[in-house]
Protein backbone atom coordinates (compact mmCIF):
# COMPACT_ATOMS: atom_id res chain seq x y z
CA UNK A 1 0.00 0.00 0.00
CA UNK A 2 1.14 3.41 -0.89
CA UNK A 3 2.35 5.72 2.02
CA UNK A 4 -0.38 8.66 1.78
CA UNK A 5 2.54 10.83 2.53
CA UNK A 6 3.89 10.16 -0.78
CA UNK A 7 0.62 10.58 -2.49
CA UNK A 8 1.80 14.01 -4.74
CA UNK A 9 -0.17 17.20 -4.29
CA UNK A 10 -0.22 17.40 -7.97
CA UNK A 11 -0.29 14.63 -10.62
CA UNK A 12 0.14 15.74 -13.95
CA UNK A 13 0.14 12.84 -16.60
CA UNK A 14 0.53 14.00 -20.56
CA UNK A 15 -1.07 17.81 -20.36
CA UNK A 16 -1.69 19.26 -23.52
CA UNK A 17 -3.63 22.75 -23.91
CA UNK A 18 -4.67 23.83 -27.82
CA UNK A 19 -6.25 26.91 -28.75
CA UNK A 20 -7.70 27.20 -32.04
CA UNK A 21 -5.47 24.44 -33.08
CA UNK A 22 -2.08 25.82 -31.20
CA UNK A 23 -0.19 24.02 -28.56
CA UNK A 24 -0.08 26.21 -25.83
CA UNK A 25 1.22 23.27 -24.16
CA UNK A 26 2.53 20.15 -25.40
CA UNK A 27 3.34 16.91 -23.54
CA UNK A 28 3.81 18.06 -19.65
CA UNK A 29 4.27 15.72 -16.78
CA UNK A 30 5.56 15.92 -13.39
CA UNK A 31 4.48 15.53 -9.78
CA UNK A 32 5.06 17.89 -6.82
CA UNK A 33 5.28 16.50 -2.69
CA UNK A 34 4.44 17.66 -0.34
CA UNK A 35 7.30 19.78 1.34
CA UNK A 36 8.57 21.03 -1.95
CA UNK A 37 10.07 24.33 -2.79
CA UNK A 38 9.67 24.84 -6.61
CA UNK A 39 10.28 27.57 -9.24
CA UNK A 40 8.79 27.51 -12.58
CA UNK A 41 10.39 29.95 -15.17
CA UNK A 42 9.80 30.56 -19.47
CA UNK A 43 9.81 33.09 -21.41
CA UNK A 44 6.61 35.56 -21.61
CA UNK A 45 3.84 33.08 -23.47
CA UNK A 46 6.32 29.92 -22.53
CA UNK A 47 2.69 29.05 -20.65
CA UNK A 48 3.53 29.06 -17.40
CA UNK A 49 0.30 30.86 -16.45
CA UNK A 50 -1.70 28.55 -18.46
CA UNK A 51 -0.18 26.06 -16.31
CA UNK A 52 -1.12 27.40 -12.83
CA UNK A 53 -4.56 27.83 -14.52
CA UNK A 54 -4.82 24.23 -15.48
CA UNK A 55 -3.65 22.76 -11.83
CA UNK A 56 -6.01 25.15 -10.69
CA UNK A 57 -8.98 24.07 -12.57
CA UNK A 58 -9.39 27.48 -13.87
CA UNK A 59 -9.00 26.35 -17.72
CA UNK A 60 -9.87 22.25 -18.86
CA UNK A 61 -6.79 20.60 -20.98
CA UNK A 62 -7.21 19.84 -24.40
CA UNK A 63 -5.54 16.36 -23.40
CA UNK A 64 -4.03 14.71 -20.77
CA UNK A 65 -4.72 13.96 -16.61
CA UNK A 66 -4.34 16.15 -13.36
CA UNK A 67 -4.98 14.56 -9.66
CA UNK A 68 -4.71 16.66 -7.40
CA UNK A 69 -4.22 14.59 -3.88
CA UNK A 70 -4.71 11.55 -5.58
CA UNK A 71 -7.91 12.62 -7.21
CA UNK A 72 -9.17 13.67 -10.22
CA UNK A 73 -9.58 17.39 -10.74
CA UNK A 74 -13.09 17.33 -11.39
CA UNK A 75 -13.37 15.49 -8.44
CA UNK A 76 -11.34 17.46 -6.01
CA UNK A 77 -13.07 19.84 -3.29
CA UNK A 78 -10.86 20.76 -1.02
CA UNK A 79 -9.48 24.07 -2.38
CA UNK A 80 -8.74 25.56 1.13
CA UNK A 81 -5.57 23.19 1.44
CA UNK A 82 -4.33 25.36 -1.98
CA UNK A 83 -3.59 28.96 -1.26
CA UNK A 84 -2.74 30.95 -4.50
CA UNK A 85 -1.40 34.61 -5.37
CA UNK A 86 -2.83 35.35 -9.01
CA UNK A 87 -0.57 37.48 -11.08
CA UNK A 88 -0.53 41.34 -9.93
CA UNK A 89 -2.62 40.82 -7.05
CA UNK A 90 -0.63 43.32 -5.23
CA UNK A 91 -1.84 46.48 -7.74
CA UNK A 92 -4.10 47.59 -5.50
CA UNK A 93 -6.05 50.55 -6.29
CA UNK A 94 -5.25 53.13 -3.69
CA UNK A 95 -8.65 54.13 -3.20
CA UNK A 96 -9.59 50.63 -2.27
CA UNK A 97 -11.88 50.72 0.83
CA UNK A 98 -10.17 47.63 2.76
CA UNK A 99 -7.99 47.16 5.75
CA UNK A 100 -5.54 45.12 5.66
CA UNK A 101 -7.13 43.10 8.18
CA UNK A 102 -10.34 42.87 5.98
CA UNK A 103 -8.64 41.91 3.12
CA UNK A 104 -6.78 39.09 4.80
CA UNK A 105 -9.87 37.91 6.72
CA UNK A 106 -11.22 37.95 2.85
CA UNK A 107 -8.75 34.48 3.11
CA UNK A 108 -10.87 32.82 5.57
CA UNK A 109 -14.56 33.42 4.84
CA UNK A 110 -14.42 33.37 0.94
CA UNK A 111 -15.20 29.79 0.95
CA UNK A 112 -17.89 29.97 3.47
CA UNK A 113 -19.08 33.95 2.27
CA UNK A 114 -19.02 36.75 4.05
CA UNK A 115 -22.48 36.02 5.95
CA UNK A 116 -21.42 33.37 8.12
CA UNK A 117 -19.21 34.88 10.56
CA UNK A 118 -16.15 35.16 11.75
CA UNK A 119 -15.16 31.94 14.10
CA UNK A 120 -12.58 32.48 17.10
CA UNK A 121 -10.29 29.85 15.16
CA UNK A 122 -11.02 32.59 11.63
CA UNK A 123 -9.61 35.28 13.81
CA UNK A 124 -6.36 33.59 14.62
CA UNK A 125 -6.32 32.17 11.49
CA UNK A 126 -6.24 35.82 10.13
CA UNK A 127 -3.49 36.89 13.17
CA UNK A 128 -1.50 33.75 12.76
CA UNK A 129 -1.45 34.87 8.65
CA UNK A 130 -0.55 38.47 9.25
CA UNK A 131 1.89 37.27 11.59
CA UNK A 132 3.70 35.01 9.18
CA UNK A 133 4.13 37.90 6.55
CA UNK A 134 5.26 40.43 9.54
CA UNK A 135 1.97 42.93 8.50
CA UNK A 136 0.32 42.69 11.76
CA UNK A 137 1.38 46.24 12.92
CA UNK A 138 -0.40 47.10 9.58
CA UNK A 139 -3.93 45.18 10.43
CA UNK A 140 -5.28 48.69 10.33
CA UNK A 141 -4.10 50.22 7.61
CA UNK A 142 -5.68 51.36 4.09
CA UNK A 143 -4.15 48.95 1.65
CA UNK A 144 -4.12 51.20 -0.87
CA UNK A 145 -1.63 53.12 0.88
CA UNK A 146 0.88 50.22 1.38
CA UNK A 147 3.86 50.11 -0.49
CA UNK A 148 4.19 47.14 -2.77
CA UNK A 149 6.04 45.06 -0.61
CA UNK A 150 3.60 45.36 2.28
CA UNK A 151 1.02 44.97 -0.15
CA UNK A 152 2.37 41.59 -1.74
CA UNK A 153 3.02 40.33 1.68
CA UNK A 154 -0.60 40.95 2.62
CA UNK A 155 -2.09 38.74 -0.56
CA UNK A 156 0.88 36.44 0.37
CA UNK A 157 -0.93 36.31 4.09
CA UNK A 158 -5.07 36.02 2.63
CA UNK A 159 -3.95 32.90 0.69
CA UNK A 160 -2.45 31.44 4.38
CA UNK A 161 -5.24 32.52 6.02
CA UNK A 162 -7.11 29.07 4.69
CA UNK A 163 -4.47 27.55 6.71
CA UNK A 164 -3.23 25.60 2.82
CA UNK A 165 -0.48 22.77 2.56
CA UNK A 166 0.55 24.06 -0.90
CA UNK A 167 1.22 27.80 -1.50
CA UNK A 168 1.10 28.76 -5.39
CA UNK A 169 2.63 32.59 -6.33
CA UNK A 170 1.92 33.99 -10.17
CA UNK A 171 5.17 36.21 -10.72
CA UNK A 172 4.85 37.30 -7.32
CA UNK A 173 7.08 40.59 -7.02
CA UNK A 174 5.64 42.23 -10.06
CA UNK A 175 6.42 46.20 -9.19
CA UNK A 176 8.30 45.24 -6.18
CA UNK A 177 11.87 46.95 -5.19
CA UNK A 178 14.63 44.61 -5.16
CA UNK A 179 14.91 45.19 -0.90
CA UNK A 180 11.14 43.41 -1.10
CA UNK A 181 11.92 40.99 -3.18
CA UNK A 182 15.08 39.78 -0.83
CA UNK A 183 12.65 40.25 2.70
CA UNK A 184 9.55 38.34 0.23
CA UNK A 185 12.08 35.05 -0.56
CA UNK A 186 13.26 35.09 2.61
CA UNK A 187 9.91 34.71 4.42
CA UNK A 188 9.17 32.00 1.42
CA UNK A 189 11.82 29.72 2.68
CA UNK A 190 10.71 30.24 6.73
CA UNK A 191 7.38 29.40 5.49
CA UNK A 192 8.77 26.29 3.26
CA UNK A 193 11.15 24.80 6.26
CA UNK A 194 9.49 25.81 9.59
CA UNK A 195 5.72 25.66 9.01
CA UNK A 196 6.36 22.98 6.13
CA UNK A 197 4.28 24.83 3.36
CA UNK A 198 4.94 23.78 -0.15
CA UNK A 199 5.76 26.31 -2.47
CA UNK A 200 5.49 26.79 -6.14
CA UNK A 201 5.98 30.01 -7.67
CA UNK A 202 5.98 31.46 -11.29
CA UNK A 203 9.30 33.87 -12.07
CA UNK A 204 10.83 34.91 -15.00
CA UNK A 205 13.66 35.99 -13.39
CA UNK A 206 15.57 33.13 -10.45
CA UNK A 207 18.84 35.52 -10.18
CA UNK A 208 17.50 36.14 -6.75
CA UNK A 209 16.34 32.41 -5.67
CA UNK A 210 18.60 30.08 -7.07
CA UNK A 211 20.62 28.64 -4.64
CA UNK A 212 17.55 28.02 -2.03
CA UNK A 213 14.87 26.46 -4.50
CA UNK A 214 14.64 22.53 -4.46
CA UNK A 215 13.55 22.21 -8.23
CA UNK A 216 13.19 24.23 -10.75
CA UNK A 217 10.63 23.54 -13.77
CA UNK A 218 11.19 25.83 -17.26
CA UNK A 219 7.93 25.85 -19.16
CA UNK A 220 8.40 26.94 -22.85
CA UNK A 221 5.71 25.20 -24.34
CA UNK A 222 7.37 21.65 -23.00
CA UNK A 223 8.71 21.58 -19.76
CA UNK A 224 12.38 20.54 -18.41
CA UNK A 225 12.66 19.20 -14.68
CA UNK A 226 15.40 19.69 -13.17
CA UNK A 227 16.20 18.25 -9.76
CA UNK A 228 19.53 20.49 -9.60
CA UNK A 229 18.67 23.75 -10.24
CA UNK A 230 22.28 25.35 -9.94
CA UNK A 231 23.48 22.76 -12.81
CA UNK A 232 20.55 23.92 -14.91
CA UNK A 233 21.20 27.05 -15.06
CA UNK A 234 24.63 27.04 -17.06
CA UNK A 235 23.35 24.35 -19.20
CA UNK A 236 22.57 24.66 -23.30
CA UNK A 237 19.30 23.22 -22.89
CA UNK A 238 18.16 26.14 -20.44
CA UNK A 239 19.69 28.76 -22.96
CA UNK A 240 17.86 27.04 -26.01
CA UNK A 241 14.38 26.91 -24.32
CA UNK A 242 14.32 29.90 -21.95
CA UNK A 243 16.16 32.13 -25.69
CA UNK A 244 18.97 33.47 -23.20
CA UNK A 245 22.35 33.44 -21.49
CA UNK A 246 21.65 31.36 -18.92
CA UNK A 247 24.83 31.80 -16.42
CA UNK A 248 23.67 35.62 -16.39
CA UNK A 249 21.35 34.61 -14.09
CA UNK A 250 22.94 32.69 -12.40
CA UNK A 251 23.25 33.64 -8.45
CA UNK A 252 27.30 33.63 -8.00
CA UNK A 253 26.68 34.52 -4.55
CA UNK A 254 28.31 30.99 -2.75
CA UNK A 255 31.02 30.58 -5.25
CA UNK A 256 34.29 31.34 -4.67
Amino acid sequence: MQLKFRVPIFDVKNLEFKVRGQDILSNISFEIYHGEYIAIIGPNGGGKTTLIRLLLGLETPTSGEIKIFGKKLKNFKEWSKIGYVPQRASLVDANFPATVEDIVKMGRVAKRGFFAGISKEDKEKVIDAMQKMDILHLKDKMVGTLSGGQRQRVMIARALASSPEILILDEPNTGVDVKSQQRFYTLLRKLNKEENITILFITHDIGVIADDIGRLFTINRKATICNDPKKILSCEEMSELYGIEAHLIHNHKHEH
